[in-house]
């Protein structure tokens, strides 16, 4: 599956489907077209719960630039907020905002989207899902209790450290990311 558009949203169960017409609804593809917006997480992956939130993430090289943009375009909108951080060392904007019962979470850096790690996660836990479809129950559950998602698959895979750099550790040795 390729996640560099959503139409595969289109076919997908109920929140995908929903998901989808909220992203069209807002145009935030297309807004944000330059800074190559691609949504990544759970829902892409069907492995959200309840209030699971759409993480878009951009590559961005003028953060000031977009922060204007982010105001513009969706200062307006329920819950808006938008912060600069450094994220393992990376300048980095976070917005989130609430739009027709979806939280989106706008994630900024500057590297490409697929070398970012929101999405070489995402396609490391597809991969994972894929190859062990029965895991899938498992890590909701987890989800649902409140454990993040990383930390989830590094229960499930019994890995340790920390999940986050742990899950890109695994991803590497089976060949799904270099």
């Amino acid at each position: 599956m390729f996640f560099n558009t959503i139409n595969y949203l289109k076919s997908g169960n109920e929140v995908q489907r929903r998901a989808y017409q909220v992203i069209k609804k807002l145009n935030i593809l297309n807004d944000l077209s330059r800074y190559t917006p691609t949504l990544c997480g759970t829902i892409p992956i069907s492995i959200d719960v309840k209030g699971s939130d759409l993480d878009i993430i951009l590559e961005v090289y003028d953060l000031k630039v977009l922060k204007d943009e982010v105001y513009s375009l969706y200062g307006n909108l329920d819950g808006f907020v938008l912060r600069e951080l450094v994220v393992r060392s990376v300048p980095t904007i976070v917005s989130n905002f609430h739009f027709r019962g979806f939280e989106f979470e706008l994630f900024a850096q500057p590297s490409p989207v697929q070398q970012q790690n929101a999405y070489r996660h995402m396609i490391i836990e597809n991969n994972l899902l894929l190859k062990n479809p029965h895991i899938r129950s498992k890590i909701i559950s987890l989800k649902e209790k409140g454990i993040k998602t990383e930390p989830a698959f590094a229960q499930v895979f019994e890995l340790t450290g920390d999940p986050y750099d742990e899950l890109l550790i695994l991803g590497r040795e089976i060949g799904i990311i270099n």
